[in-house]
């Protein structure tokens, strides 16, 4: 192996983002599907993203799977490490970002690491360390009424602080944009000040390179996929990557079919695009709970419809829907009930001709590359920023493209299997 960059990813969306943000810097990447075992192929991969499910797992979870990422990692010779957690910073305010930030750090030896969820392309900007979703603050966006990990505070200095156990500082916009040493000379000044963490605003692409560069020397980087923009060229400039070569799409055939299990605004609007055009049918929570026909019922409606469009199965909802069902069952009763259901959805219809799948959510595409088998995924092109199609390496050959909830246009279903020969 001649593993260069490796990262820990906290959930499987934002492991195919990073991933694909490689391979359009030239990269070979190869996704994981958890930690690797001596059979994962890995083949001629130059950086590995190994996913994970640890965003909303129990901290301590969190923290021993992504210390056997690393020691896997490092094992197979990553010289840098890149903690991947989510461009809107998804977490509760007692984790997982810090602690699993601190175990890193304390694992590699790393006096300090930045913290840097910026992906300009896609809205998310840093600036005075507020983090902005598009036009608004990260406390005003949709992102305040997540299922899961409602974001009450924009302030990443606040946020990190709150999470981990270091002191954290602010290299603000200014510091960017005077350039690569400007960069250095004041995480130099924060590391004498004793301060671990260092907020880093970014409000383009150019600062993300900026930043990447100046990072050249750093054992861990922690952010969203667009930190890792600026960090290949690093390597590549001392030799140590080739010049790369273009993606390539999946050549899998087959059905096709959706699988949206995110509530984002994004999402909703992406299935309101195509509900009354494909066969489509929404879960029903009470179903779900009452027991396993009405996923036995969604199995067979989907086999049954003419395999000449694709098809959509989805259990995605408005915040006044989801308060409700989880006033009924539990927030984490509710959150597996619907996991599950689609665990064992993809696997049937996987196993009925469906090897084209699209994933809408974080926590709805763990349930699904897990259930599914996959061991490692290799990347291929972006349908939308962040979000590229991928194929199964090794058993079934399976077309995959893992959606983070926030992400793509409101054509993005229809874009991603019409880019597919």
């Amino acid at each position: 192996m001649n593993i260069v960059l490796g990262a820990i990813a906290d959930d499987f969306t934002g492991a195919t983002d990073l991933a694909g943000t490689w391979v359009k810097e030239g990269v070979k990447t190869v996704q994981t599907v958890g930690v690797p075992d001596a059979g994962t192929g890995i083949g001629d991969a130059e950086a590995v993203v190994v996913a994970l499910k640890s965003r909303t797992a129990p901290v301590g979870e969190a923290v021993d799977r992504s210390l056997e990422a690393l020691q896997w990692l490092r094992e197979a010779g990553a010289r840098q490490i890149v903690f991947k957690y989510c461009s809107t910073f998804d977490s509760t305010e007692k984790g997982n970002i810090g602690p699993v930030a601190d175990a890193l750090a304390d694992a590699l030896g790393a006096e300090f690491a930045l913290v840097c969820p910026a992906f300009p392309t896609n809205g998310r900007t840093i600036y005075r360390g507020y983090l902005h979703v598009g036009d608004m603050l990260l406390a005003e966006s949709p992102m305040k009424d997540h299922p899961l990990t409602p974001m009450r505070d924009s302030s990443l200095v606040r946020l990190m602080a709150a999470q981990s156990q270091g002191r954290v500082g602010l290299v603000p916009l200014q510091v960017v944009s005077a350039g690569v040493e400007a960069i250095r000379s004041r995480i130099s000044a924060l590391k004498a000040d004793g301060v671990r963490y260092g907020v880093i605003d970014a409000v383009a692409d150019a600062d993300l390179r900026v930043i990447g560069e100046a990072a050249a020397d750093h054992g861990l980087v922690t952010g969203g996929s667009g930190i890792g923009m600026g960090l290949p060229e690093n390597f590549r400039k001392s030799g140590l990557l080739s010049a790369g070569s273009g993606p390539a799409l999946p050549e899998t055939a087959g059905r096709e079919v959706v699988l949206a299990g995110s509530c984002s605004a994004a999402t909703r609007a992406q299935i309101a695009a195509v509900d009354d055009i494909w066969p489509a049918r929404k879960l029903d929570p009470d179903g779900l709970a009452a027991g396993p026909g009405e996923v036995g019922d969604a199995i067979a409606w989907a086999l049954d419809q003419p395999a000449d469009a694709p098809v959509l199965v989805y259990a995605s909802a408005g915040p006044e829907e989801v308060s409700a069902v989880q006033a009924r069952y539990g927030v984490e009763r509710a959150g597996r009930m619907i996991e599950s259901a689609f665990e064992r959805i993809a696997a049937a219809l996987a196993e009925n001709g469906f090897s084209r799948i699209v994933v809408a959510g974080g926590e709805t595409a763990g349930a699904v590359v897990s259930a599914l088998g996959a061991t490692a995924l290799r990347i291929g092109p972006e349908i939308a920023p962040g979000v590229p199609w991928t194929e199964t390496v090794g058993g079934r050959p399976l077309a995959l493209a893992l959606k983070s909830g926030n992400f793509g246009r409101e054509t993005f279903f229809a874009d991603a299997f019409g880019m597919l020969p």
